[in-house]
């Protein structure tokens, strides 16, 4: 099989699709094995939203997706130096040859009509089932690499591609999720494919909350010092929407963001040591994060923040928004000189509990906003959303309505107008 000849590009993603694939092009597969096979290049590339030779952009997602000595220094460094760069064309000169054969030809060998509709295959724009920023690069980068002259110049494109947009996971999203693996207590870092396309532009208000945050971020983005950040405050006050603007805004620059909750903050060290060696700057987000009296696990994430004896990464920051200000839950009894618990050093429970607030360098408050704000945010999510009503009787309907669903927030004037909206 040729892919036994490969060095460096092992262990891809849809592996299963490749053998199937390879076998029937060598002479040794059979009908059964084409019909499967071409059904599951047709999911893999409409999951997607490929178009064009599917074979063709099924092997440009392969080298897209494959973390490896190459790809990586590529990305890093924009190329590899040394001897990786003979290993590097030597494995593309596999990918030249594969890229020649002709899917027609397995219908030809074994009597099949299933793959002369693949080499020209059109994908609609419609449908929510891919990432079209991911689907496009793919595609283009799968025409290029199909006209290359020789080896030499398709490592050249790879190289290009690695360099400007990165590789595997985190070269092709934008945010991402930890994966619990139940089964042996380990993890994985998996994509959040449909991310909200929400920009800082779209939060009315607040307008210093979100300078600061920008500034930090754009501190953290040229390698300057920056902080940590909590935004706190009143709910429905734009805190996790903040976040997502910013993510949005600064992702071409190398940004990324990865949620995380509490009871995941065993693998904070691990999720560290994977993201140390990227090109990337992440920020790791914990929303609506608090913590109740019995729950300790706020003094391990105390230490991974600062104190502990390994250093966080300089591309590594954590964001996280919360509706208390102090994020652990006190008590009046807190505030005694003596507890429940007979602590006679009751003061210093009071500094344990304020220490992880005062972990994070920067702090931003989200308040409700005042009535006349309150009327601002909605009159400008009218006018955007093309809700024609007068002023007059648009305040006085989204006045009853805060009174009945939580009161003056952004987010209550946010319901307000998608109500509208639906009674168009």
């Amino acid at each position: 099989m040729i892919t036994d000849e490969l060095i460096l590009y092992r262990s891809f993603k849809a592996e299963d699709v490749l053998n199937d694939m390879i076998t029937l092009f060598e002479g040794d597969g059979d009908a059964a094995l084409a019909y499967s096979a071409s059904g599951r290049l047709v999911s893999l590339s409409v999951e997607r939203g490929f178009r064009g030779n599917l074979w063709h952009t099924f092997l440009t997602y392969l080298l897209a997706n494959n973390e490896n000595v190459f790809s990586k220094a590529c990305e890093i460094r924009g190329h590899a130096e040394g001897s990786i760069n003979e290993i590097a064309l030597h494995d593309m000169g596999v990918f030249y040859q594969m890229f020649f054969y002709d899917i027609e030809d397995i219908d030809r060998r074994y009597d099949t009509g299933c793959f002369a509709m693949l080499s020209d295959f059109e994908m609609p724009d419609e449908g929510k089932m891919f990432n079209r920023r991911i689907r496009d690069r793919i595609c283009d980068l799968s025409r290029n690499l199909s006209l290359s002259a020789d080896p030499e110049e398709m490592k050249q494109l790879l190289e290009s591609f690695y360099g400007d947009f990165g590789v595997g996971l985190f070269g092709l999203h934008k945010a991402f999720k930890i994966h619990e693996n139940l089964n042996d207590n380990s993890f994985d870092i998996v994509p959040i494919k449909r991310v909200a396309h929400i920009g800082l532009e779209d939060l009315v208000g607040y307008q210093d909350q979100k300078e600061k945050l920008m500034a930090n971020t754009e501190a953290f983005l040229s390698g300057l010092p920056a902080n940590n950040c909590l935004l706190y405050g009143d709910s429905g006050t734009g805190k996790s929407s903040s976040i997502k603007g910013i993510m949005n805004r600064y992702y071409k620059k190398g940004l990324r963001l990865i949620e995380l909750y509490k009871h995941q903050f065993r693998f904070l060290n691990d999720i560290m040591a994977i993201l140390k060696d990227r090109n990337y700057r992440f920020i790791i987000y914990m929303d609506d994060l608090s913590f109740e009296d019995q729950e300790t696990e706020y003094k391990y994430l105390k230490a991974i923040i600062e104190g502990g004896l390994e250093k966080k990464p300089d591309n590594v920051l954590i964001y996280a928004t919360s509706n208390r200000r102090h994020l652990i839950h006190e008590g009046f009894k807190d505030k005694l000189d003596r507890g429940e618990n007979d602590d006679i050093h009751e003061s210093d429970t009071v500094e344990e509990k304020l220490s992880l607030y005062h972990r994070f360098g920067m702090t931003i408050y989200y308040g409700k906003p005042t009535p006349k704000e309150f009327k601002n945010i909605v009159k400008t999510l009218a006018e955007r959303s093309a809700v024609d009503m007068d002023d007059e009787e648009l305040l006085l309907q989204a006045n009853r309505w805060e009174i009945e669903h939580g009161g003056l927030s952004g987010r209550t004037a946010r319901q307000f107008i998608d109500h509208m909206m639906s009674l168009e």
